[in-house]
């Protein structure tokens, strides 16, 4: 009777690692650093369209001047039969992440 409770034990244990071991490895993955900004720029993305919805996001990069950073995006909006993209672009002071302006730019694809 307890050489069925060690192995139900043991096996108890090795179920609750193998369950555990991902969801902490997922856990630990860290967001990108221009996720917060990407944010802002699908929320102003939505102020300045509201009518229009998000239908695909990519971030194009940064670009990092004395004391600002720009971080680009570009969206893929849908309103009623169009389908147009959207260029954003966040400039910030670097150390503070203080905002500067953003800058919004359509293009037809």
């Amino acid at each position: 009777m307890q050489k069925k409770f060690v192995i139900l034990g043991t096996f108890l244990v090795f179920l609750t690692v193998l369950l555990y071991v991902p969801t902490n490895a997922y856990a630990q993955q860290e967001m990108p650093a221009y996720a917060k900004w990407g944010k802002l720029a699908v929320k102003e993305a939505q102020v300045k369209f509201p009518e229009a919805k998000i239908i695909d996001f990519l971030h194009e990069g940064s670009e990092v001047h004395e004391d600002s950073t720009i971080e680009k995006f570009k969206l893929l909006l849908k309103q009623s039969d169009k389908e147009f993209g959207l260029h954003v672009r966040i400039k910030y002071i670097t150390n503070t992440n203080k905002v500067v302006n953003i800058e919004f730019q359509e293009t037809t694809s």
